[in-house]
């Protein structure tokens, strides 16, 4: 693939554009780990330069209710980052929430042209979700908050440089 400016890898911390407006849509079930990812996205994007008064947190009851807020948000603001955490059990329940908040999160994303990212963690045990939600400092492995500001950090600076196209 030919890489140009708006395909090759972005170097880290990247910027954010003045004024940019983030929602933070997230789950309280499981909220000692959706509440650790909402904590690390932000202070990403206040690090990135997202001034604090563009920065909305809407907390909802679960994932399977993301979407629509994220909807909402996405009409609004200039990028929304959605945080969920569904835990594998005996029925099937646990696949339909998923597939319920990830398939209503990409279609409100392709229907407000806002980039909606995804931070819906799908485990099978609550251990996978800590090793992935929790950041470096506090046991964690992946810290999917940092790394899903910084996916919509680096969408935001794409689409801006799409803009040039003229």
């Amino acid at each position: 693939m030919v890489q140009n400016e708006t395909s090759r890898p972005r170097p880290y911390p990247l910027r954010a554009s003045e004024g940019v407006r983030i929602a933070i849509v997230a789950a309280r079930w499981h909220e000692e780990l959706t509440g650790a990812m909402v904590a690390s996205a932000r202070d990403e994007l206040l690090a990135a330069g997202v001034e604090a008064e563009n920065l909305h947190v809407v907390w909802a009851p679960g994932s399977f209710e993301l979407p629509i807020l994220a909807a909402r948000a996405a009409a609004e603001v200039d990028a929304v980052l959605a945080f969920g955490v569904v835990i594998q059990g005996e029925t099937q329940h646990d696949h339909w929430v998923a597939h319920g908040a990830v398939t209503g999160l990409m279609l409100a994303s392709l229907q407000h042209e806002t980039p909606i990212h995804l931070g819906v963690l799908t485990c099978k045990t609550i251990e996978q979700a800590r090793a992935r939600a929790l950041p470096h400092a506090k046991g964690g492995e992946q810290d999917k908050g940092r790394e899903v500001a910084r996916a919509a950090l680096e969408t935001l600076a794409a689409l801006d440089a799409m803009d040039d196209w003229d």
